[in-house]
């Protein structure tokens, strides 16, 4: 049995789906730990309530729909485009202190007209939200984080930090910090002398013996930590990592990237007008942004109640293009957001590329946002 009411608008949404063409789904509670921990990322992993089964296997109680809707998608073998909607609990720790409470939404499965399902979801989130709380005005915020990662490998970086600073996408305290260390470099210190010699001359096969030496001597089993050769080829890339600098010029070209901050009909000339002054080439990433606008455009979405930021991302790690977040204007409540996550599928261990986006909504804060009305 629920231990909190469902919200009194949830027919009213249900209908909302039904009209969309998204067919209800519904996903057991208790989840495979697995998969949250290894993709959904660090803001979730810690906030997750984990258990086991029987047999030793984690386990958690259902945090959020994205994964266990995908899950369910590749268990069933049915074909795509498929459209799913959900409603129903979550867990997870939040900062007010509701650990349970209703969420609803829409994933979009293998549309390949990636523009077009972008901007059905975003004019779905809007759609429905206008529907549920008549006359409020909305707000938009989007981000792009193939955009970002364009820029990112368009500078050059080794891929070590390519991959660390498009993990902290969206966390601008943690980017900013990761930039301070590209600047001003901090070398590796506190390695064993042996080991900083051997990770100094590149000679990974003694490394890799000197590592396997010393677990074996202090007792760690490699079935419950790294593996020497994981261990090795980690000690070498922070090494890498640790001796690379950011120039000067690199530096500001990321900070007038991070601080695009504009209405979205601005935001396509504004990108292309960076990219030729700094001498990058985004040809694809700005080309695939380019289109998403004119999708939105043409499905008949305001674009005036959407803003772009260049260095907004959303706290899940599975995004891999478009995030955004709905919010009434003037308020800080998110009543709904998502993204785009083509990578997600293959990773939950679908034979196929499976391109996919979609979106949630925050009944408890619609709910609020209705009472208030």
């Amino acid at each position: 049995m629920p231990l909190i009411n469902l919200p009194n608008f949830s027919g009213e949404l249900l209908d909302e789906f039904a009209a969309r063409k998204a067919e209800r789904i519904d996903t057991p509670v208790i989840q495979p730990a697995e998969p949250f921990l290894d993709i959904a990322g660090e803001d979730l992993r810690r906030r997750i309530f984990m258990t086991e089964s029987e047999t030793g296997a984690s386990l958690c109680l259902r945090p959020e729909f994205t994964i266990p809707v995908c899950l369910r998608h590749i268990e069933s073998a049915t074909g795509t485009p498929k459209r799913y909607s959900y409603l129903g609990e979550v867990f997870r720790q939040r900062r007010d202190g509701s650990n349970e409470f209703y969420q609803a939404g829409i994933e979009d499965l293998g549309d390949i007209d990636l523009a077009s399902a972008d901007a059905r979801a975003i004019g779905d989130a809007v759609g429905i939200l206008s529907c549920l709380l008549p006359g409020r005005h909305l707000s938009v915020t989007i981000g792009d984080q193939a955009v970002f990662e364009a820029v990112v490998q368009a500078l050059g970086l080794p891929l070590g930090w390519q991959k660390r600073l498009i993990h902290a996408f969206g966390n601008m305290v943690q980017l900013e910090s990761l930039l301070a260390s590209l600047v001003s470099p901090q070398f590796v210190t506190g390695l064993d002398d042996k080991v900083a010699g051997l990770v100094g001359q590149d000679d990974e096969t003694a490394l890799i013996a000197y590592i396997d030496e010393t677990m074996q001597a202090t007792g760690y089993s490699t079935n419950a930590s790294r593996s020497p050769q994981e261990i090795a080829r980690r000690l070498k890339e922070k090494l890498v990592l640790s001796e690379t600098r950011l120039d000067d010029a690199a530096f500001h070209v990321l900070e007038q990237f991070l601080s695009l901050n504009m209405p979205l009909v601005n935001a396509s000339a504004a990108l292309s007008h960076f990219a030729d002054a700094a001498g990058l080439k985004l040809g694809n990433a700005l080309a695939r942004f380019d289109g998403r606008v004119a999708a939105l455009s043409n499905a008949g979405v305001d674009l005036s109640l959407i803003e772009y930021r260049a260095a907004f991302g959303r706290p899940l790690d599975y995004y891999t293009g478009l995030v955004f977040e709905v919010m009434v204007e003037g308020s800080s409540a998110v009543l709904a957001g998502g993204g785009r996550f083509d990578k997600l599928m293959t990773f939950l261990g679908a034979k196929d590329r499976i391109p996919a986006v979609g979106f949630s909504l925050w009944l408890d804060r619609i709910e609020t946002e209705r009472a208030a009305a």
